[in-house]
Parts: C-alpha cells; sequence; structure tokens
C-alpha cells in the first residue's frame, strides 16, 4: 500500500522530496513523518468547525452536558430558520457583498493600474516608488491610529467618511501586496505585445485595455478571490467604520451579538456561525485550484 502511494511520484523531480529520494529509507521516512503533520494539522484545522456544526444542532441541555456527547443523540434543523428570523441574516449578508463588491472594483482598477505602472510604463522615480509600495508593507499597526483620524476629517475637503463604505473601499485600492502581485504578472507578458500595440498607434490606457487585461485573466481571478475572501472576513475596519450602524457586515454582526446580544442560545449563535462560513467555503470549494494558483503568480520573477 505505501509503495503504490509513494509510486504516485514517480515523474516528481522538483521539491524538498523527489522519487529517487523516497526510495531510501531514511527519506521514506521523513516522507511519511510530514505526512503525519500534515494530516494532524488539517484535523486541527477541520475539527473545530466540525464540532461547531454537530453542537448547533443539539439540544440546549446536550450542548452543556458534561461529559460533552461526540455523537449527539438529538437533532434539532429547525434552529436554522428560527435564527434566520432572530437575525435577519440576508440584511447582514447584503451589506457584505457590496463591501465586497467596492472593494473588488476598487482592488482590481486601482491596484492593477499601478501595477501596470511599475511594469511597464515606468516613469521617472518608479523604483523609489516601488521601493515605497515595498516598504508600506512593514508599516506597524500604529498607522492605524492616524489613518482613522484621515477618514474622520479627511484633510482639505473636510468630510467625515465614518459610517460608509468609502474608506475600507479606498484601502482595499491600496494594497501594496496585490500591487506588487500585478506587477510581477505583468512583467512575464512579452514586451513584443506592447511594443507592436504602440506601432499600430493603441495609446497607454488603449494598450492596458486591449492588451494587458484580456492577458490577465489569471491574476485579476487569484486577487478577486483574494479580495472576496479577505473582505468577508474582515473585521477589526469594519467594526471602526461601520460599527453600530445599519451597514454593519457578517464579521460585525458576529461580534456584536457574541458581546452584547442576548436574543440567542449558544446552540444557535454555533448554527449562525455555520451559516456565516458557508458562502466562503463555496468560494474555496470552487476556486481553490485558483488559490493555490495565487502562490506561483506571486512567485514570477519580477
Amino acid at each position: 500500500m505505501k509503495t503504490k502511494h509513494i509510486s504516485r511520484f514517480a515523474d516528481k523531480t522538483t521539491g524538498l522530496l523527489n522519487f529517487s529520494d523516497l526510495k531510501k529509507p531514511q527519506f521514506k521516512l521523513l516522507y511519511w513523518c510530514m505526512f503525519a503533520a500534515l494530516v494532524l494539522l488539517a484535523l486541527i484545522c477541520v475539527l473545530p468547525i466540525l464540532w461547531i456544526t454537530v453542537s448547533g444542532f443539539k439540544d440546549i441541555n446536550e450542548l452543556y452536558a458534561v461529559p460533552p456527547t461526540i455523537i449527539p443523540r438529538t437533532f434539532h434543523p429547525e434552529v436554522i430558520p428560527t435564527v434566520w428570523g432572530k437575525v435577519h441574516v440576508l440584511n447582514y449578508f447584503k451589506n457584505s457583498v457590496i463591501l465586497i463588491l467596492g472593494c473588488l472594483a476598487c482592488d482590481i482598477v486601482i491596484n492593477g493600474l499601478a501595477g501596470y505602472v511599475l511594469s511597464r510604463l515606468k516613469p521617472m522615480g518608479s523604483k523609489i516608488i516601488e521601493t515605497l509600495v515595498f516598504w508600506s508593507m512593514l508599516l506597524p499597526g500604529i498607522s492605524m491610529v492616524p489613518l482613522y483620524m484621515t477618514f474622520v476629517n479627511v484633510p482639505l475637503i473636510h468630510i467625515n467618511l465614518v459610517g460608509s463604505y468609502v474608506p475600507i473601499w479606498v484601502m482595499a485600492g491600496a494594497n501594496a501586496f496585490n500591487v506588487l502581485l500585478f506587477r510581477n504578472y505583468f512583467n512575464s507578458i512579452p514586451m513584443s505585445y506592447i511594443e507592436a500595440a504602440r506601432i499600430d498607434g493603441f495609446s497607454n490606457a488603449g494598450i492596458f485595455r486591449k492588451i494587458i487585461l484580456p492577458l490577465s485573466k489569471p491574476i485579476i481571478m487569484v486577487v478577486s478571490i483574494f479580495s472576496i475572501t479577505g473582505t468577508w472576513g474582515n473585521f477589526l475596519w469594519p467594526y471602526l467604520i461601520l460599527g453600530n450602524t445599519a451597514k454593519e457586515p457578517v464579521a460585525v454582526m458576529l461580534y456584536r451579538i457574541n458581546t452584547g446580544f442576548t436574543g440567542l442560545m449558544q446552540n444557535e449563535y454555533m448554527v449562525l456561525l455555520i451559516i456565516s462560513v458557508i458562502p466562503i467555503i463555496i468560494v474555496y470549494a470552487f476556486f481553490s485550484r485558483q488559490i493555490m494558483g495565487g502562490m506561483e503568480i506571486g512567485g514570477i520573477k519580477g
């Protein structure tokens, strides 16, 4: 069984261990140790979700039973409509979708254009700008304070953006990691395509629209997935900007209910947690290949 399993790597010539290494006992032992560690890590990640799922449909008395029951003795699917009616989940889902759509548009358009400028237009001082973009990823969390104060009173125009989606959308359009991700991918596009387009009379904007974007569907897909999953789980900034308003998304709603709302029983709150992660699980299930591909795209030589 083990030999058959390892024989699947007959064509593997790269990586930490290749097929010839796996023929040696010491490397075969290392392989199975790594395999066991990964299985353990997977269980650590999956078991809490399974436990919440099982516990959410238990009777409240069984939920608090000591010792706890691994296999539930009771099952109450009617908890789902009860939670749905108490919390009005659709309103929070709608808020999260609005937040995601704005972040997605800013993430792709603004960060994509910035990556295009750094990759292909390269104006004077582009190397310095590129370095500053990279260094901005190293800023500590203390930068949140002046950033929040800026949104409270925007310089020059003196308006308060707290309570609107705009600050979070703007921050999505200033994502240094995605700028560098776009820049690295655009560097892989042959320069001959761009030169041919310039000979045909295309402007820089036309090249970006007609040449770069059609060739950039893989990176756009990867950034879109990162943006969707990141925005759905984003808590801190939506809490600071949208908390205690009718625009708060799912993540803020979960925190507010957990800390102050007493209308839900513990098993009902667990069911609410399950409902809140279903959309993001669907995204991962359908786009797992693109998510893993993002790691490869991020490693393209720039």
